[in-house]
């Protein structure tokens, strides 16, 4: 069997080609008005610290910009909703990025729950949630977002299909089964209490790790001809999914690193200039 490697990383770099001449019009028509993306860290953890970096340079990329915002880990719920209101406020702002996750004395459903809507591009808040999963247009959330349309890109057509999505955090799992419900797949979500995982697992014809622990799905309970997705990321290059053969005999598997972490910025960056385009020439 030939199996497809979703590049996700070629087809990001074709992607951000195009937001620099969708970026490069928009700027032509509204006065040279530079769409900005506002990131917000809180406290100092290195691997998000780094995920925001990677987000602003993305931006600068097609020609947007990004804010950086950091804030101390002792920040209150409060005082980070006091930063939201002011971004919310600013007209200059287009997207908004709470990155996940935040310190634990902090709400951070609440907070991302203030971020307006028109400018939540990262498809965090529970009213952008909803109407995603009725269909209604909206921001999805950036990995779900990236991973559908890598699928497109590569002509998997997922209606009718039994997928699978392992993991049910509500800016991943839970969006990623919507979104393949929405594209008339057979959805199962599974999670840590789901009675033989093996059992689920192997009824896919695509598969989606989310669940955040390397190698956490072994690659013998892959069926042969599925369509494999890992949206885990770990160090030393390591997905949620053993990819032991994979490529030898599924029909589609995403490379860890490579494949879904540059789609989820590409959505990002995308949907930030939506937002941009949506305020209209002379706003």
């Amino acid at each position: 069997m030939t199996c497809i490697v979703m590049d996700g990383k070629a087809l990001a770099d074709r992607l951000f080609a195009k937001l620099a001449d969708d970026t490069a019009a928009l700027k032509h028509i509204n006065g040279a008005r530079t769409p900005i993306l506002a990131t917000i860290l809180v406290g100092d953890d290195p691997a998000s610290a780094t995920y925001v970096k990677m987000k602003g340079n993305a931006c600068r990329r097609v020609g947007m910009d990004s804010r950086a915002i950091v804030m101390g880990a002792d920040t209150t719920t409060e005082q980070l909703l006091e930063q939201i209101d002011a971004l919310n406020a600013d007209p200059d702002v287009h997207g908004i990025l709470l990155q996940h996750p935040v310190p634990p004395q902090i709400d951070e459903r609440r907070c991302f729950d203030r971020i307006a809507i028109t400018k939540d591009v990262d498809g965090v808040t529970s009213l952008g949630f909803g109407m995603m999963a009725l269909g209604q247009p909206s921001f999805g959330s950036a990995t779900p977002a990236g991973i559908m349309a890598l699928l497109r890109h590569y002509e998997i057509d997922v209606a009718g299909k039994r997928a699978v999505v392992v993991g049910r955090s509500p800016i991943l799992g839970k969006p990623m089964a919507l979104m393949l419900s929405n594209a008339n797949a057979t959805v199962t979500l599974c999670h840590s209490k789901t009675v033989d995982l093996e059992a689920e697992v192997r009824t896919a014809d695509i598969l989606v790790g989310a669940v955040g622990k390397p190698h956490f799905i072994p690659a013998q309970w892959v069926r042969d001809g599925a369509v494999v997705v890992d949206a885990g990321y770990h160090p030393g290059g390591i997905g949620d999914i053993d990819p032991t053969g994979l490529f030898a005999r599924c029909a589609a598997v995403t490379p860890v690193p490579g494949g879904v972490g540059p789609m989820t910025i590409a959505a990002l960056v995308s949907q930030t200039l939506t937002a941009a385009q949506a305020r209209g020439p002379h706003r």
